[in-house]
C-alpha cells in the first residue's frame, strides 16, 4: 500500500458554519464574493446542461440568500446554452442583498414570483428543476410556499438538481428539518452540486439518501484555508489511515504481526466469536487464538483450522493466559452471553494492559452501570474500541441518544476516553479528542446477522499488529464496507472474511 493515496484535506467535511468561514477567508484574501458565486453558478449550469438537451425546459427555484444567487447565475448560463429557463423567486427582489442582489441584477431574461399556480404551470413539460432555495445554511423547517414547492415537485416526477444541499436538509446533521410536531420536508434530488468540500449532511442519513449523485465543484477557495478552519470531521478512506496501515516485511515472521485473543461464549453461541477470529486473521494478525469455555471446546475445534484454541473457563484462566505477553489485543463480547462469567472477565480486561475491543454482550454488561463503566474505561492506559449499534449505544449512553449522530458519538468518546464506532448505514468513528470520521462505502447487504462480529474482529486484528486505535477502527470499517460491496447481494457474515484479501490486494495495487 502506498504511504498516501492523496491529501487527507480532500476528505474534510465542512459544516455550514465552517463553509461560511472558508468563504470569508477567501474574500479576505482578495477574491470577491461575486466571483465565488459566478463560479458556483457556472458549475451548477454545467451539471444541469449534462442532465438536459438544448431547447428543454428547466425550472430554477431561487431563495432569498446566496443559494438563490447561485441559481440566478446558473439560469443566466443556461439561457446562454439554449435552455428554456423559468426563474421563480421565493422572495421579493427588494429583499435580496449583497452578492445575491448582484446575481439577480445580472440575470438575463425574466423571472416570476414563486407560487403554487405558477409552479404548476412551469412544471408542466419541464425536464429539470434546480433547487436553489436554501441549501446547507437552512436552520428551520420548510414552510409555506417552499413546502408546497417540495410537494409539487415530488408529485410531478421532474428530476431535481440541488445547489449545495437539498433544501430542507440540515447541512451539519443530515436530518430533515421539522417542526416539533409533524414530518419535515426536503427535496429528493437526482444530483447535487456542492462547493469546495462536502458537508456532513451529504454523508449522513437521511440527507445522504436525498442528495443523489454528488459533485464537488472547486470555485477558487484554496485548500490552505482548511488549516485555519481546522475541521474535525472527515469522510473515511485510505487517506485517513493509509500511512499507519501495517506492512508485511519481507524478512518478517508471524510474531511480528501480533497475536489477537478472541473470547468465545458457550457451545450454542460460539459462532459469533469464530467470525471475529477469522476477521482478525484475514486482516493480517500473525496469530489468532480463540479462548473458549470448556463446554465450547469441541464445537470450536470442529470448525477451526488456522485459528488456535485455548480453554478459558473463568477470569482466573484469562488472567493466567494474559501472562503471555505475546497477546497484543483482546476482543470480548460477540456471542459471549451475559452473567457472572462476563462480569468477571470484563474486570480482568479493564485492568489489563492490552488493546481491547468491546462489542455486543460486553457493551450490554457495561450498560448496567454506564457511569462506572466510563470511569473504568478512562483509567485504562491501553486503547479501547467500543463498537455499538444504535440500541447498544442508547443503553450505554442513555442521555445522549436523542442528539444528532455526530454530536452523540463525539460526546460518548470524550466521556469514556475510548474510540467509539457507532455502527449503521453511515457508521461514525469518534476519537476522545473530538475527531470524527464518517464512513460512506458500506453496502445494504452488510445488514445481516454476524456482520458486526466480523467488523469487531477486523478492528482487533489491526490493533494486534500495533496500528493506532483510531486509525485501526477507521480502516476496519472501510475494509468491511468494501468487502460487502465486493460480494454483493446474498451476502452472509461467513462470506465477509474471505473478501478481505481481495480488498487488501486492491489497496496494495493502487
Amino acid at each position: 500500500m502506498r504511504e498516501r493515496t492523496g491529501d487527507a484535506r480532500d476528505a474534510a467535511l465542512l459544516t455550514p458554519r465552517e463553509m461560511a468561514a472558508a468563504d470569508q477567508a477567501t474574500i479576505r484574501a482578495g477574491v470577491p464574493g461575486a466571483a465565488l458565486m459566478e463560479r458556483a453558478g457556472a458549475a451548477v449550469a454545467r451539471a444541469a446542461s449534462a442532465m438536459t438537451r438544448p431547447g428543454q425546459r428547466i425550472v430554477v427555484l431561487c431563495g432569498p440568500g446566496n443559494n438563490g444567487g447561485d441559481g440566478f447565475v446558473a439560469a443566466r448560463h443556461l439561457r446562454n446554452r439554449q435552455r428554456s429557463v423559468d426563474v421563480l423567486l421565493l422572495a421579493e427582489p427588494e429583499r435580496l442583498k449583497g452578492d445575491a442582489r448582484w446575481a439577480f441584477n445580472a440575470l438575463s431574461g425574466g423571472w416570476r414570483p414563486l407560487s403554487g399556480d405558477v409552479l404548476a404551470e412551469c412544471l408542466d413539460g419541464a425536464h429539470l428543476v434546480i433547487d436553489a432555495l436554501f441549501g446547507a445554511g437552512l436552520d428551520r423547517p420548510l414552510a409555506g410556499v417552499a413546502a408546497e414547492a417540495v410537494r409539487a415537485v415530488a408529485v410531478s416526477g421532474v428530476p431535481v438538481l440541488s445547489v449545495d444541499l437539498p433544501s430542507g436538509v440540515n447541512g451539519a446533521t443530515g436530518e430533515v428539518l421539522r417542526a416539533e410536531e409533524g414530518q419535515g420536508l426536503a427535496f429528493r434530488a437526482a444530483a447535487t452540486v456542492t462547493f469546495f468540500r462536502r458537508k456532513p449532511g451529504l454523508v449522513l442519513y437521511p440527507g445522504r439518501g436525498l442528495c443523489g449523485k454528488v459533485e464537488v465543484a472547486q470555485i477558487g477557495i484554496e485548500p490552505s484555508v482548511l488549516d485555519e478552519i481546522a475541521p474535525r470531521q472527515w469522510v473515511n478512506g485510505p487517506d485517513m489511515w493509509g500511512a499507519a496501515f501495517p506492512r508485511v516485511r519481507d524478512d518478517g515472521h508471524k510474531y511480528d504481526r501480533g497475536h489477537a485473543l478472541v473470547l468465545s461464549g458457550g457451545a450454542a453461541s460460539s459462532g459469533a466469536a469464530r467470525l471475529s477470529a477469522l476477521g482478525a486473521l484475514r486482516i493480517g494478525a500473525g496469530l489468532v487464538t480463540l479462548g473458549a469455555p470448556p463446554s465450547a471446546m469441541l464445537v470450536n475445534a470442529a470448525h477451526l483450522t488456522a485459528v488456535m484454541l485455548r480453554s478459558v473457563g473463568d477470569a482466573d484462566a484469562l488472567t493466567d493466559l494474559l501472562e503471555d505477553r505475546r497477546f497484543t489485543s483482546v476482543l470480548a463480547g460477540p456471542g459471549f452471553g451475559l452473567g457472572q462469567r462476563l462480569d468477571a472477565v470484563l474486570a480482568v480486561l479493564l485492568s489489563a494492559d492490552r488493546a481491547l475491543v468491546l462489542d455486543a454482550d460486553a457493551l450490554t454488561a457495561l450498560a448496567v452501570d454506564p457511569e462506572g463503566a466510563c470511569a473504568r474505561l478512562r483509567e485504562r492506559a491501553a486503547p479501547v474500541v467500543l463498537t455499538p449499534h444504535e440500541g447498544e449505544f442508547g443503553r450505554l449512553f442513555p442521555d445522549l441518544k436523542e442528539q444528532p449522530k455526530l454530536e452523540r458519538a463525539r460526546a460518548a468518546a470524550h466521556r469514556c476516553g475510548a474510540i467509539v464506532v457507532l455502527k449503521g448505514a453511515d457508521t461514525v468513528i469518534a476519537h476522545p479528542d473530538g475527531r470524527l470520521v464518517i464512513n460512506d462505502n458500506g453496502a445494504p447487504w452488510l445488514a445481516t446477522a454476524g456482520s458486526g462480529d466480523v467488523l469487531a474482529g477486523l478492528v482487533s486484528g489491526l490493533l494486534a499488529q500495533g496500528m493506532p486505535a483510531f486509525e485501526a477502527a477507521c480502516a476496519a470499517v472501510w475494509i468491511h464496507g468494501r468487502a460487502g460491496v465486493r460480494f454483493g447481494p446474498g451476502l452472509i457474515a461467513e462470506d465477509l472474511p474471505a473478501q478481505v484479501p481481495g480488498v487488501l490486494s486492491d489497496l496494495l495495487q493502487r
